[in-house]
């Protein structure tokens, strides 16, 4: 049974070029150390999940398959939750079970530590590592604002408009003042007409969401100097460099660094060029605490994730993510993981056995396991793994012992910490803050303008009145007449009347005469 158990493990996880060494075979609670199961570089791209309860190793695992990539040249980039993983950029501490656990998978424990490039969102914990708002783009705005389907709309008619209007979004100031220029400036009637019409209602709702994000002290993470992709590739003396991104003083604000971290395979997705399958990733980005990212996502946000998964491994990038249950993960991104390591499960509760059920069925049949048998009888630093061979097969389901990590499994001392910060370039180069001409200096030039110009023109208004005033009064002034002027007119007018009444009299007094005569 041992060597049937060896060969079928060793046919399955023997690819043909570089890879790492996951660990050794367990068989009946044996490790089994000839029984090597191994991940090849070049399926890295295929993505994968690493899995468990929590304190089964999962960041261990991170860490151990991280320091084996940066050993054979590969980048990586880990979200460090806890600031624990700082401890990479130190050598281990030898101890019996260290030693003892290397005996067992056969790599003698060999203490080693690796180029480690710190970040941080506050910018206090490393270098601070910076977005602009027309990067971080409308569906993951939303996502952070938690706005509905009509404001989530209304965002990108903005982003749209901005992009048409060559208007750049660096920060909130931006986008707060090309909000209200479109929903209550001159910007209103513009936008009306191509985009249609912002109501006061969904640009008021939007504006308190942005203001309480302020509010919440996270306004910096948006602006220039932006964070600069190339920076996830660098190598130092031929290793890969391992950029932590340090959350320690965030992570009470899950859905700000998960959307944040799925930004950054965004802008990974949108700016790097195809090519194709490599023989070893050009990065491996690992996703710890995925499960934030998932949950009340809408469907426009979950369509974006599956995209980047699917699309971005033509890229040369792997992506893993970490959770506590495979059912964290929405089935549209599930079933593009093709490597899977799973830590120990508990069923403690209907739920956490509802759990073990549905990770059971997920896995093929085992000849040397009951899956749902040995998902419960894992240890610390064991792993139920399957992954894809060279020819993109799944292989066999191994329980696995797995090889210990060799830098210090903690944070790193104060001492070395400040140094690796000090001299760091990331810090030098990110440290301060840009201000440039953006979008709420454009609109403010343009209110401006537009201020300007009505002030002329009612100064010329004005100053055509007096004039129009001035000849109305002339005018009015040469109609009247002087005394001289009304006596004539008065006898005129007598004149005229009593010579009437003259003429009246003769008329009459010669007909009087004519009929007198005729008698």
């Amino acid at each position: 049974m041992k060597e049937q158990f060896i060969e079928k493990v060793s046919a399955s996880y023997k690819p043909k070029g570089a890879f790492i060494q996951l660990g050794s075979g367990i068989l009946d609670g044996e490790v089994v150390t000839d029984a090597k199961v191994n991940l090849a570089l070049r399926m890295m791209n295929r993505h994968g999940l690493i899995a468990g309860a929590t304190g089964t190793g999962k960041t261990r695992t991170l860490q151990l398959i991280a320091e084996q990539l940066s050993d054979a040249g590969v980048p990586v980039f880990m979200l460090d939750v806890k600031g624990d993983l700082s401890g990479l950029a130190e050598p281990g501490k030898t101890n019996e079970a260290l030693l003892e656990r290397g005996q067992a998978v056969g790599i003698p424990f060999e203490p080693s530590s690796f180029p480690v490039e710190p970040f941080s969102l506050s910018g206090k914990l490393g270098a601070p590592m910076r977005l602009t708002v027309s990067d971080f783009g409308p569906v993951l705005l939303s996502r952070i604002l938690d706005l509905n389907d009509t404001q989530s709309g209304v965002l990108s008619a903005i982003f749209k408009y901005a992009q048409d209007t060559d208007l750049p979004l660096v920060d909130l100031d931006d986008l707060k003042k090309l909000l209200s220029y479109l929903s209550d400036g001159a910007g209103a009637a513009e936008i009306k007409e191509d985009y249609g019409r912002i109501s006061s209602a969904s640009s008021g709702a939007i504006l308190r969401k942005i203001v309480a994000m302020e509010q919440q002290g996270v306004a910096h993470l948006f602006g220039e100097k932006e964070f600069d992709i190339q920076d996830l590739f660098g190598k130092v003396d031929g290793k890969g460099v391992i950029t932590l991104l340090n959350i320690a003083d965030v992570q009470d604000q899950p859905l700000l660094f998960s959307t944040f971290l799925l930004s950054l395979l965004a802008q990974l997705f949108k700016k790097l060029p195809e090519v194709g399958d490599l023989d070893q990733p050009k990065l491996v980005f690992f996703f710890d605490e995925a499960h934030l990212l998932f949950n009340g996502a809408s469907k426009a946000f979950l369509a974006q994730i599956e995209q980047i998964v699917r699309l971005i491994r033509s890229k040369g990038v792997g992506v893993f993510f970490c959770t506590q249950a495979a059912n964290d993960i929405a089935e549209s991104v599930l079933g593009q993981l093709g490597n899977r390591v799973q830590h120990a499960l508990r069923a403690f509760t209907p739920n956490d056995a509802e759990n073990l059920r549905k990770t059971v069925r997920t896995y093929p049949t085992s000849e040397f396991y009951a899956i749902d048998k040995i998902l419960t009888a894992l240890g610390t630093g064991q792993a139920l793994i399957t992954v894809l061979n060279d020819k993109g097969i799944p292989t066999e389901v191994v329980a696995t012992h797995l090889v210990p990590a060799r830098a210090v499994m903690g944070p790193a001392s104060p001492e070395t910490y400040n140094r690796i910060l000090a001299e760091s370039d990331a810090t030098t180069k990110y440290q301060e803050r840009i201000e440039r001409r953006s979008a709420a200096e454009i609109i403010t030039e343009r209110q401006q303008q537009q201020e300007a110009t009505l002030a002329r023109e009612q100064i010329e208004k004005a100053a055509k009145k007096p004039a129009s005033s001035s000849k109305t009064t002339s005018a009015t002034r040469s109609r009247r007449q002087t005394p001289f002027e009304a006596a004539q007119t008065t006898a005129s007018r007598t004149l005229a009347r009593e010579g009437t009444k003259l003429l009246g009299k003769l008329a009459s007094g010669l007909l009087d005469m004519f009929f007198k005569k005729r008698k």
